[in-house]
C-alpha cells in the first residue's frame, strides 16, 4: 500500500527556516508530479510549490523566493526548504503526489506536518 509520509514541522520563530521531507513507499516520487500544499485553520487547502515528472517547478506569488522544492531522486525524497517565515506561514503542510498513466489516476496524500510560526 503506498504511503506518503511528511516530516521536519514544528515551531520556528518569524524570519526562520525549515526543511519539510516528503518520503512514501511502494512508488517513486520521481514518477510523479509531487506537491507542497498547507491549510490554514478555517482555511481552504492551497498549493505553495510543485515539481513536475520532469523538474519544472512552480510557486504562488505569496512564497516565491521563499520556498524552495526539490528532489533527491536517489533517497526518493521531495523537500520543501522553506525560509524567511511569516506568521501566515503557519499551517499543517501536506504532501501530494500524483499522475495520469493512460486511464489510470493516481493520488496520494500524507498526513501533514505542522509547521507554526511565533514568537
Amino acid at each position: 500500500q503506498v504511503q506518503v509520509v511528511e516530516s521536519g514541522g514544528g515551531l520556528v520563530q518569524p524570519g526562520g527556516s525549515l526543511r519539510l521531507s516528503c518520503a512514501a513507499s511502494d512508488i517513486s516520487l520521481r514518477d510523479y508530479d509531487v506537491g507542497w500544499y498547507r491549510q490554514a485553520p478555517g482555511k481552504q487547502r492551497e498549493l505553495v510549490a510543485m515539481i513536475t515528472e520532469g523538474g519544472y517547478t512552480n510557486y504562488p506569488d505569496s512564497v516565491k523566493g521563499r520556498f524552495t522544492i526539490s528532489r533527491d531522486n536517489a533517497k526518493n525524497m521531495v523537500y520543501l526548504q522553506l525560509s524567511t517565515l511569516t506568521f501566515e506561514d503557519t499551517a499543517v503542510y501536506f504532501c501530494n503526489a500524483n499522475r495520469v498513466t493512460g486511464y489510470l489516476k493516481e493520488n496520494y496524500w500524507g498526513q501533514g506536518t505542522q509547521v507554526t510560526v511565533s514568537s
